[in-house]
């Protein structure tokens, strides 16, 4: 498989490789130890499956206290990943890296522990699997706006679906960064 580094710490784009005949594909998605030789060593502990239409943005979501690292593939369709880095000592901090994942490319987009997470839906229908590193708490989730001006997110669409919670998301500002690390 192919790992290409992004420029933000903890975020890898996985390209594995697909073995296709008459029939259809293969692609092993998941194999502990070849994940682990390129740094993705942390124990999975829920995998999620969701289903959307175009348009439809998820995100920017994060756990504060319980940060999830989050392995994403695409099984039908393709969407725009993105993961930004809200780790505030990181020199990538408020920086963000975006990626076209598709059924036919099947790439995935490592997001290590600590980062925020979000895709909106490019194709008709998509339905997008994401395994993660702690389990989802809901006490403990935040969201930032999908189009914070802090991040800059180039999306390739302009006027998303999008859920009450992501509607009422909160900016980023470094006042509300410190109050999650406090």
């Amino acid at each position: 498989m192919e790992v290409v580094q992004t420029g933000i710490k903890g975020v890898l784009l996985i390209k594995p490789p697909i073995w296709s005949d008459a029939r259809g594909y293969f692609v092993e998605t998941w194999q502990q130890e070849r994940y682990a030789e390129i740094g993705i060593d942390l124990p999975f502990v829920q995998d999620n499956h969701s289903c959307s239409t175009y348009g439809v943005l998820r995100g920017l979501h994060f756990q504060k206290t319980r940060p999830q690292g989050k392995l994403i593939s695409v099984s039908l369709g393709s969407l725009f990943d993105v993961a930004v880095d809200i780790r505030r000592d990181s020199p990538t901090f408020g920086q963000w890296y975006g990626v076209e994942l598709t059924q036919e490319n099947q790439w995935q987009l490592w997001i290590a522990p600590g980062l925020a997470h979000g895709f909106v839906v490019t194709s008709k229908l998509a339905h997008c699997h994401y395994k993660c590193t702690d389990y989802y708490c809901p006490w403990d989730e935040g969201t930032y706006r999908w189009n914070d001006p802090r991040f800059k997110i180039a999306w390739p669409i302009e006027d998303p679906i999008l859920s009450e919670k992501d509607r009422k998301a909160d900016f980023c500002s470094e006042s509300f960064y410190d109050s999650l690390n406090t």
